[in-house]
């Protein structure tokens, strides 16, 4: 069978200088070059826009309106397009609703299987969803959490009653609370709680109203008593806490927390639902299981009833180990998992799937993941391949683009210097190409061989959160710390949860979005905007507002958006360039104010490196330079922020925090959408912070970062429950020799 192609001709969107291209069908091709060359103009804003933008056409009008909206690109012609899978980096969102489960399907499979072969059977299948009114605990309404009492601090249970176990002043030794209690008869005042049965904890604790007759003098008289707990909750919890006096409120609050619910134990299901089982275990427990132990129990099931659903879920649940994702659970929420781990967890989903002939769109898929799983991917790229389907991805990970059948390289450079073809072909003639890319994927990076000495330290102490072992570390001051270690080994835990609970003056540089506005950009975010203003309205003897989109200066027709939206009922919102300031967002009147021959316009549409050119402000020039040490060159000051990666949020946070000084700054894998070329800026950058007296510590899976530092604290041995442990703290040189840690057999190259 002859090759196919998707052709593209003239491409212009963004920087794109009418690019054509073939790319070849079912094959994997991957997109190589630097951040800001036009990669994902081409892979995203021209490919899978289109593709999205002709399968949604099929639909009517009608449903069409309820369909994200795709413009049509900037390109003479596309064809031979398939549909598009998109599978990005932006983190799964959803709450506590949304879990690792529920986004995989896998969750609904498995509630098929306890409705099938559960023991005692309940009900319907969706019983044992916690988002169905039928299957939810009723105590917490299905969140699994619920403002409860807090027990260390409302018991001593080393006391008895008479030495004043209740620590709630209500039921101190004497007051009312107390003799209740007492004068029940149900409870031994002298004996310690620690020794009480289960029943009879249960009894003191959660007991309903009951009757108790007692005598008070002469007379026999019946008294209620209600469990402590019981009693607390219909006072001061079941209630709206704002009827209370502030008062009592502050009174209260010590002995409250937020915490797993009581009665369903943070499983979020009803108690008829957590009494059905398969061989002696609930859906909640499996649920709970990491995906290796889960993955045993159910080849275990051999009801010959169950099983296809049994294969089916064997099936589903062997997609997450080989993908990387084995030390999960079911029961993770979505909103707590990082954004490489959001991706891998997409493509589980389309992993099963039987479509034929689709094009697979991925956003560097290697994010987050250690080198000795990078493998897992490429494997998982060729299956779809395989299958018949067409692989495109953007990517910078050399150890990724080697799987390639075609690449294509965009450059030569960022932004006005980039949106050319610069290569294409195969990976061994990429080795021989005179790019960016083929130059630098040939380098070796060394070892670093002098290190810095730490100034002090700032310890970690008992770190038990998510999978930590009882881990104790010291950070070292004055130096550049690395923390390494596979995917799920806790990395995350003890730097972005415990390290930054104990330490929180640290300033955190992580991959969050910086501005959703499209009012918002790179001159606003870091303030250079500011003394712009200033400048232009001192060189023009006006007032400085004139010059805000968002003030007196915007453009009346647009206010200040600089283009016109139009609704065209059931059809797509039309955005339209402004008719009347053609884009510019500003008023003539304001446009005709210049400062060194350029209008405030000409400067907003200005890159970087642009600016840095033009302006001859010191602390502009300050602030630019600063963008232009992070890789960002090819920003131009008015681009919206909400259309940036990741990887550019990461990099504009530390463009804007690179002058604060005496500083812990912690970043998150900061290498994320960087270019192998533009690494070595990132390190110059972060090794200038630690010669002026910072401490910086990353978060990183990549080589040249790894070799470069002067401290490394390895993670692991495996992720989930097989990690949480400090494998080592020592030197890069030093990890070498250590054979045990999977980061160092990775660092001799």
């Amino acid at each position: 069978m002859p090759q196919e192609y998707i052709e593209i001709r003239g491409a212009r969107e963004n920087n794109l200088k009418n690019v054509s291209l073939r790319i070849p069908k079912r094959k994997i091709t991957i997109f190589t070059g630097v951040s800001g060359s036009g990669k994902s103009s081409i892979v995203f804003d021209t490919l899978a826009n289109e593709a999205q933008r002709l399968l949604n056409e099929n639909f009517s009008l009608f449903i069409r309106n309820f369909l994200p909206r795709y413009p049509q690109p900037e390109a003479d012609a596309l064809e031979n397009l398939s549909m598009a899978i998109v599978v990005d980096q932006k983190r799964l969102g959803g709450g506590s609703h949304s879990t690792v489960g529920t986004v995989t399907d896998i969750y609904s499979i498995l509630r098929r299987l306890f409705w099938r072969i559960g023991q005692p059977f309940v009900g319907p299948v969706n019983v044992f969803s916690f988002n169905d009114p039928q299957g939810i605990c009723s105590n917490c309404n299905g969140l699994g959490r619920k403002l409860d009492v807090d027990l260390d601090k409302f018991l001593d249970t080393s006391k008895s009653l008479n030495e004043g176990a209740i620590l709630f002043p209500e039921y101190a030794v004497n007051a009312w609370g107390w003799s209740l209690c007492i004068e029940s008869g149900l409870f031994d005042p002298d004996k310690k709680l620690s020794q009480y049965t289960q029943k009879e904890m249960d009894s003191l604790l959660y007991s309903e109203s009951i009757k108790v007759k007692t005598k008070v003098g002469t007379k026999d008289i019946n008294l209620t008593f209600q469990g402590i707990i019981e009693k607390f909750a219909s006072k001061y919890i079941k209630r709206d806490i704002k009827t209370l006096s502030e008062r009592t409120q502050k009174a209260v609050a010590p002995y409250m927390t937020m915490g797993p619910c009581t009665q369903c134990k943070g499983t979020r299901l009803s108690q008829a639902v957590l009494e059905c089982k398969i061989n002696g275990h609930n859906i909640a427990e499996l649920a709970n299981m990491e995906i290796t132990e889960l993955i045993e129990l159910v080849k275990a099931m051999k009801d010959p009833i169950a099983q296809p659903i049994v294969n089916t879920l064997v099936e589903r649940l062997q997609h997450l180990v080989d993908i990387g994702l084995e030390y999960l659970n079911l029961n993770r929420e979505t909103d707590t998992l990082s954004g490489g781990e959001s991706q891998r967890i997409k493509i589980v989903k389309h992993l099963s799937s039987s479509l034929m002939d689709v094009m697979y769109v991925f956003d560097e898929p290697s994010v987050g993941m250690h080198p000795r799983d990078v493998h897992r991917m490429n494997e998982l790229l060729q299956k779809l391949r395989d299958k018949g389907n067409t692989v495109i991805v953007v990517e910078h990970d050399p150890d990724v683009i080697k799987v390639a059948d075609h690449i294509i390289d965009v450059g030569p450079h960022a932004g006005r210097h980039g949106g050319e073809i610069v290569f294409e072909g195969s990976y061994q003639d990429l080795l021989h190409a005179d790019t960016l890319t083929g130059r630098h994927i040939r380098q070796t990076i060394p070892l670093k061989d002098k290190f810095r000495k730490p100034t002090g330290k700032l310890p970690v102490k008992n770190a038990r959160i998510n999978n930590l072992q009882n881990v104790s570390v010291d950070i070292p001051t004055g130096v550049l710390t690395v923390v390494t270690g596979v995917a799920g080994s806790g990395k995350s835990s003890l730097i972005n949860q415990v390290f930054l609970r104990q330490h929180p003056d640290a300033i955190v540089i992580d991959q969050s979005a910086v501005g959703v506005s499209s009012r918002s950009n790179p001159a606003t975010y870091t303030g250079i905007l500011d003394d712009v203003r200033k400048a232009f309205a001192a060189a023009n003897k006006v007032n400085a507002s004139l010059f805000s989109f968002n003030s007196k200066g915007a453009c009346e027709n647009c206010q200040g958006l600089g283009v016109i939206y139009t609704d065209l009922a059931f059809l797509s919102e039309v955005k339209t360039p402004c008719e009347v300031c053609g884009g510019k967002r500003f008023k003539d009147e304001v446009l005709a104010y210049k400062l060194n021959g350029k209008s405030i316009s000409d400067v907003l549409a200005m890159n970087v490196q642009q600016a840095l050119e033009y302006f001859a402000i010191k602390e502009v020039l300050r602030k630019l330079q600063a963008m232009s040490d992070v890789g960002l060159d090819y920003l131009s000051l008015g681009q919206p922020l909400s259309t940036l990666s990741g990887g550019e949020c990461q990099r504009i946070k530390l463009a804007s925090e690179l002058h604060k000084q005496s500083s812990v700054y912690v970043m998150d894998e900061p290498t994320t959408g960087l270019h192998m070329s533009d690494i070595s800026h990132l390190l110059s950058v972060m090794n200038r912070l630690v010669d002026a007296g910072n401490t910086v510590v990353v978060i990183e899976h990549n080589l040249h970062v790894i070799k470069n530092a002067d401290w490394i604290i390895d993670m692991g041995p495996e992720g989930g429950s097989k990690g949480g442990k400090i494998m080592f703290e020592c030197t890069p040189k030093e990890l070498l020799k250590a054979k045990q840690s999977l980061t160092s057999a990775y660092l001799q190259g």
